[in-house]
């Protein structure tokens, strides 16, 4: 391998993408009545708002299943292990780092923890506003000494949902 196919396997460059466009895809929850790995669905319609678009929970495990539609007053919590719209917790999460979750919405999200946190140098983009995932993550994420402990753990979650 040559010098810059090692420099591009270091570097990461931000993929622009928020928590809500990560919302497009499943999000894997633990299920309210077994406990095991649930998911819960985007329904899209012809809103561009994810977070406007109803959503399907099931549990294959115990055949579980909830709807969720979005309604004037609710209040939804997007920087947390918990979805923002069951209000259930996240199946991606664990502790590490000195007491600090780590945690993610589904696959994409892992692999985007997973790209930065190893990456050697890390660019972000031209973002407006600051509001992409990359730019909001926080500092104990961002620290190098945290890196081979975030890695174990992103990979055991990793393999929770193969």
């Amino acid at each position: 391998m040559n010098e810059r196919q090692g420099d591009e396997q270091d570097r990461f460059r931000d993929p622009l993408v928020s928590l809500y466009e990560l919302a497009a895809e499943d999000i894997y929850v633990v299920c309210p009545r077994c406990g095991h790995r649930a998911v819960n669905s985007p329904q899209p319609n012809d809103s561009r708002w994810v977070a406007s678009w109803p959503r399907r929970l099931t549990c294959p495990g115990c055949a579980y299943s909830a709807s969720w539609s979005p309604r004037g007053s609710e209040v939804s919590s997007w920087n947390g292990p918990v979805d923002p719209f069951f209000h259930l917790p996240l199946w991606l999460r664990a502790q590490c780092c000195g007491g600090h979750t780590l945690w993610a919405f589904n696959r994409t999200h892992l692999d985007i923890l997973s790209g930065y946190i190893g990456a050697r140098l890390r660019e972000r983009g031209p973002a407006p506003g600051g509001m992409t995932l990359v730019a909001r993550l926080p500092n104990w994420l961002k620290a190098a000494n945290n890196r081979d402990e975030l890695l174990r753990v992103i990979s055991r979650l990793s393999a929770s949902i193969d």
